[in-house]
């Protein structure tokens, strides 16, 4: 097995994925380093690129009109980014902007779309997996906005 094929094997959103299905996607990825403050990617920009940290930390922004750019979630080493390129309009949902040196897998998600459409056991696996990380972080969100708005408990 390649570096690149072994990188993806290893993460932990690819466990227990089929040989041939890792080759698929590292035809489709690179390994890229980015420094802290690169921007990955703006909300509202079209989706093309789904990454895999490998080792680093991101942030994960929203724009809220009354407070600016506030960070939804931080994603670490073993963590995945970037589910819409899969869902359509295409359109990244947040902005990704690097906290600390990080290194990842940056996977084509634009060509992935086409490889699970020409390979529908493939396709399927890989709405199941995104399934699992969208309802991941749906509820990661739910947990901060509760923190954020809930009220504090009566005291009796």
């Amino acid at each position: 097995m390649k570096t690149l094929e072994l990188a993806i094997a290893k993460h932990p959103f690819f466990h227990d994925l089929p040989a041939e299905d890792i080759s698929i996607i590292a035809g489709l990825a690179n390994v890229v380093n980015f420094k802290e403050g690169d921007v990955l990617f703006k909300e509202g920009a079209d989706a093309d690129k789904f990454y895999l940290v490998i080792q680093g930390k991101v942030a994960l922004e929203a724009y809220n009109p009354g407070r600016g750019i506030i960070t939804i979630q931080t994603v670490e080493d073993g963590e995945m980014l970037g589910w819409s390129w899969l869902v359509p309009p295409y359109k990244y949902r947040f902005g990704a902007k690097v906290i600390t040196k990080t290194e990842m897998i940056v996977i084509n998600g634009k060509q992935l779309r086409v490889k699970c459409d020409q390979y529908p056991v493939l396709g399927y696996e890989m709405m199941k997996r995104m399934v699992r990380a969208i309802a991941f972080r749906l509820e990661q969100t739910r947990l901060m906005f509760m923190d954020v708005y809930g009220k504090p408990a009566k005291k009796y």
